[in-house]
């Protein structure tokens, strides 16, 4: 980061941030950016991982798009027999592309004669995420489908696999907190 251009620094000082705060808004970001990437990558994987330890049939599966060419395969996170899970450690989005994108993910998880699920760890806080995610809700209502968020997505996981997910990731930060205490 100390190499890239900061030109848009001008930008923060005609907003009254001096440099040196410019510079700690750009770190961050950029940290705060690849958190929340690996973190949700993180809780996917785990949660993957729980279903496969449940039934090392199912696995990741991509389906062809076939109710338009964009994208042109959607991918299936856990195809757990019949069940098409998607899993979701949060979703935020507010566009409307993102609806329409789902309401056809949907549609065509079950013209393959699959039962999609969704499974979403953490609701978004922001109003208009939450009004798409109702949506979604009734999406997959609509369809014959099932929509877990919330402490509803990790009962589902553990329903399903077996495996409280919550309590192990909780049992693992308690420690990682009494260790933390220890070192200081």
């Amino acid at each position: 980061m100390k190499a890239d251009d900061n030109s848009h620094y001008l930008i923060y000082r005609v907003l009254g941030i001096s440099n040196e705060e410019g510079i700690l808004i750009d770190e961050y970001q950029n940290t705060g950016r690849f958190l929340y990437k690996y973190a949700g990558s993180f809780l996917e994987e785990a949660a993957s991982m729980c279903l496969f330890f449940a039934n090392s049939k199912g696995g990741k599966v991509l389906v062809k798009n076939t109710q338009g060419t964009k994208p042109k395969t959607f991918e299936i996170d856990f195809l757990n027999g019949n069940d098409a899970v998607e899993i979701k450690w949060r979703d935020a989005t507010t566009d409307g592309d993102h609806i329409t994108k789902e309401h056809t993910r949907v549609k065509v998880i079950q013209s393959y004669g699959y039962k999609p699920i969704r499974v979403m760890f953490y609701y978004p806080q922001r109003e208009q995420a939450i009004k798409i995610q109702e949506t979604l809700k009734t999406i997959y209502s609509g369809v014959g489908g099932e929509y877990y968020s919330g402490d509803d997505a990790w009962a589902y996981l553990l329903k399903v696999s077996g495996y409280n997910l919550k309590q192990i990731l909780t049992e693992i930060a308690e420690r990682r907190d009494r260790e933390d205490n220890n070192d200081k």
